[in-house]
């Protein structure tokens, strides 16, 4: 029988986020999960986020502020300290929401087959208020394939044994790392939704997506030579298994309030 309470390995990279720096790492220390591992790799930050770094030191596993080469090689880092049986990272602008960590738990009890888990995310602005919920599916490499970025990091746990048959994050990348890996992930090994609020990927002025849309472009773009994105007909089977597990969750509301949104609404947005 597994353990109820596997250990969980969260790491945070962090660099100049002193302002959202805390509310990240209150996220993942609250949730009082009695087997946990955090890692802080912080490359070194000149705003004051060593000093809130510092406040938590006791209960950091560990945590270091050196200039790294970028976000991937500090994830890296700490995932490659990480003891963790699941595995995850959290942005230092982003957050948790309380029990996620707990529910992660309940959801892979006795599922050893499963390798990636995710659940739903909050867009939140820079005071932690709501500005929209989005929920996913099951993802598969096809999905990601077929309608790009059907997870994100800020509520996706993988097992650790993934690394050792398809390695780390790629360093050569700087903006669509996560959409790579996750391909990679995705690629051979089974997936779980939890159909639960775990996380909330935060908006603001400084973001990368907010102010690097082009670059993203770029290194999606490369990223297609290798694993071929699915067009057409082939996209429409994928988006139809999307509406109908939603559908099968509950979520009926949900895709109600997408669909007027996508048809009517004056800011379309997908469901």
């Amino acid at each position: 029988m597994s353990n109820p309470f596997p250990r969980i390995s969260v790491i945070t990279p962090s660099y100049n986020q002193a302002e959202f720096l805390e509310r990240t790492i209150r996220s993942v220390l609250d949730q009082n999960y009695p087997n946990l591992e955090y890692i802080i790799i912080d490359g070194g930050s000149t705003d004051g986020s060593v000093e809130i770094i510092k406040k938590y030191s006791d209960r950091l596993a560990y945590w270091v502020s050196e200039s790294d080469q970028g976000q991937t090689d500090a994830i890296n880092k700490g995932l490659k300290r990480a003891t963790g049986e699941w595995l995850a990272w959290q942005n230092s602008d982003d957050i948790y929401y309380p029990g996620s960590f707990k529910a992660l738990a309940a959801t892979v009890w006795n599922r050893s087959g499963i390798d990636l888990v995710v659940g739903n995310i909050n867009l939140i602005d820079e005071e932690d208020m709501v500005i929209r919920d989005i929920c996913y599916v099951t993802p598969s490499y096809g999905s990601l394939l077929a309608e790009g970025m059907v997870l994100t990091n800020q509520a996706a746990f993988w097992r650790r044994r993934v690394h050792t048959q398809i390695g780390f994050l790629s360093e050569s990348l700087h903006y669509a790392f996560d959409y790579e890996w996750f391909l990679r992930l995705t690629k051979g090994r089974k997936g779980l939704h939890a159909n639960q609020m775990w996380g909330g990927y935060r908006l603001h002025g400084a973001t990368k997506t907010h102010n690097n849309g082009a670059k993203f472009d770029e290194e999606y773009a490369l990223l297609h030579k290798e694993h071929a994105p699915i067009r057409g007909f082939k996209r429409r089977i994928f988006q139809a298994r999307r509406f109908g597990l939603m559908l099968l969750q509950g979520n009926i509301l949900y895709l109600a309030r997408g669909i007027y949104s996508r048809f009517f609404g004056q800011n379309k947005v997908d469901y």
